[in-house]
């Protein structure tokens, strides 16, 4: 697609919101990291990774009484990596989401085209926002909302290109075919999903169907916050390997204060022993398309383009958040990390200890700073588990500036 007529269409898109309801909204994000063992272990004789990316987004919203129409294009960049003169960027833009959804009534819809999917607190299914580029799904979406009750229903079918022969897919880290259903129900204190996903990976030898089905629940009274997580895996792995695996997750909130909010934690994710599956079992859970950075400890140890197939997890972890004004809070994690299976005879299961604060600060609607600091304290079993026995100090600090501005508005 050209963007050179991008300007021609948005303003096609303006005279019509007239009859309409018509938004404009952008985004600029851009993050300074500094890492120092962020993923994995820091190696001797190397130096620290410093730099600044950025997300740029336009997005634009045209609504009617049938039909919601949504377009996001963005750039991500790292700063400095095309020439001041440049002829064109290294990564150029690309389609976030473009989707329309066709309202056949105020319970039913008919959502088409690639879109994000978030469910409950994106264990399973989440947008990824942390990461620059996110994610989306190209896809089928039949929504179902009345009352207490929601429900989806998703089909996705992918292929590299239009061929005249052949189905086979190249497009890498990407399902074949995938249908999900969640249904979602809300009581007075309590809601609660249900998930069951069928997801297919191509192989050479066809494609390969895993089934992941779970609950969400969460419980709130007036000072206590209670969430719970539960899902099995069934089904074949890509080496077609019968897969047999579980997530285990309780999470308790306590309002001590107006101003404090404290909590304990634990998730079990299930591995294989040594790291390995066998010739014909894998017992690892994956957690497919989950915003994985935000649980498991911010520096992304575990699960996020890594930890895959390995020794599952053990998180036990405590968490503050500190109000400190209208427009600020602070908060902080300390994570206790164990392998799920045995790791090694020789070694014990522990692999370390990560501290995590992260500050926030809302300037305005549009505007606002966070800024954090990481450490991992590793132990001998992370050393084993990651394949570096260097002995560095591990940390991560980062400072984000987002401003989200609303261009036009036609109900302004």
């Amino acid at each position: 697609m050209s963007f050179k007529n991008l300007p021609t269409v948005l303003c096609l898109l303006v005279t019509t919101s007239i009859f309409s309801q018509f938004n404009i909204n952008a985004e600029v994000r851009p993050r300074f990291e500094n890492r120092h063992g962020f993923k994995t272990l820091f190696p001797n004789n190397t130096d620290a990774a410093s730099f600044v990316s950025q997300r740029t987004r336009l997005g634009t919203k045209y609504t009617t009484e049938n039909l919601n129409f949504y377009l996001n294009f963005q750039n991500i960049r790292v700063w400095g990596d095309v020439p001041q003169l440049n002829l064109s960027d290294t990564n150029g833009f690309g389609l976030h989401e473009a989707w329309g959804e066709i309202v056949w009534s105020p319970s039913i819809s008919l959502k088409i085209g690639r879109q994000e999917i978030i469910y409950d607190d994106s264990r399973i299914f989440g947008n990824v926002g942390w990461a620059q580029q996110a994610r989306s799904h190209d896809l089928v979406l039949l929504k179902y909302a009345k009352g207490s009750y929601k429900w989806n229903i998703g089909l996705a079918y992918n292929q590299s290109s239009e061929n005249n022969t052949g189905r086979e897919l190249k497009t890498p880290k990407t399902y074949k075919a995938m249908q999900h259903l969640w249904l979602h129900k809300k009581w007075d204190a309590m809601t609660g999903s249900f998930l069951f996903l069928n997801n297919g990976m191509q192989t050479p030898s066809g494609t390969k169907y895993s089934q992941t089905i779970g609950t969400h629940l969460v419980r709130k009274a007036e000072k206590w916050h209670i969430i719970a997580n539960a899902f099995y895996q069934f089904g074949k792995d890509p080496a077609n390997r019968d897969l047999s695996a579980h997530l285990l997750g309780l999470e308790t909130n306590y309002k001590t204060t107006q101003n404090t909010v404290l909590g304990l934690g634990v998730e079990l994710q299930s591995g294989n022993d040594g790291g390995k599956p066998t010739q014909t079992e894998n017992k690892a859970f994956t957690p497919f398309y989950g915003t994985n950075h935000k649980f498991n400890g911010l520096m992304d140890y575990f699960y996020v383009g890594n930890h895959a197939n390995n020794v599952g997890l053990l998180d036990l972890y405590a968490k503050a958040k500190f109000t400190l004004n209208s427009k600020s809070a602070l908060t902080g994690f300390v994570h206790r990390f164990s392998a799920a299976a045995d790791l090694d005879k020789k070694v014990s299961n522990q692999l370390g200890t990560e501290i995590d604060l992260v500050y926030s600060y809302k300037h305005s609607k549009e505007i606002s700073l966070s800024a954090g600091y990481s450490q991992m304290f590793a132990s001998e079993g992370m050393e084993l588990l990651k394949g570096n026995t260097d002995n560095n100090a591990n940390y991560w600090g980062w400072v984000m500036l987002t401003i989200k501005p609303t261009l036009f508005s036609s109900n302004e």
